[in-house]
């Protein structure tokens, strides 16, 4: 049976408005001055490119490679090219539904990067964090399109389990970073 379908980006950010005529919203100009002053923060956009011919080769999206997996090292949280070249392969396959998915990876990769890893440890909860969402969100599309009730309730055991796994891993990053690990803001 095939899982679910791949959906395109409908558009990427615009830190500008095109328009002449429109006239943001105060909650849209905050959220654009947002985007805009957070962009130095989140560095270069650090993506993999992944081609599959005989063999997968994974790079990262960046003119100089070299420079571009030391980068992306960095916020990851490591300078171990191993633990680096094995995080990346992980993540590569927890985000593959038959064949390896640029879309998946980057997506993984994203959460990880947005946790800001300070240490492989951290690096490889992130990663965790991330395959535990996917695949929550994985058996939320199945709860939501099951057709008898076997299938129902084995759907929403994995999506009980996976959400209360994924909070108990924000918990431990939580306490390994030495903040409040209860949910408040």
């Amino acid at each position: 049976m095939k899982q679910g379908r791949q959906y395109k980006r409908v558009s990427k950010p615009a830190a500008k408005i095109k328009r002449e005529d429109y006239k943001p919203t105060p909650f849209e100009a905050e959220a654009t001055a947002a985007y805009v002053d957070a962009s130095p923060r989140r560095g270069p956009r650090l993506n993999l490119k992944i081609e599959s011919a005989n063999s997968v080769k994974i790079g990262v999206d960046h003119p100089e490679q070299g420079i571009g997996q030391i980068a992306l090292m960095r916020a990851i949280g490591t300078t171990d090219a191993e633990f680096y070249s094995g995080l990346l392969g992980h993540i590569i396959n927890a985000s593959k539904e038959s064949a390896p998915s640029k879309a998946g990876a980057n997506f993984m990769l994203a959460v990880v990067k947005g946790i800001g890893p300070r240490d492989q440890i951290e690096a490889m909860l992130a990663a965790q964090m991330a395959a535990v969402h996917v695949a929550s969100m994985t058996f939320a599309r199945r709860l939501a399109h099951v057709e008898n009730i076997p299938q129902q309730d084995s759907a929403e055991r994995a999506v009980n389990k996976l959400t209360r796994t994924f909070a108990a891993q924000v918990a431990a990053l939580r306490v390994r970073r030495g903040i409040n690990a209860s949910f408040d803001r």
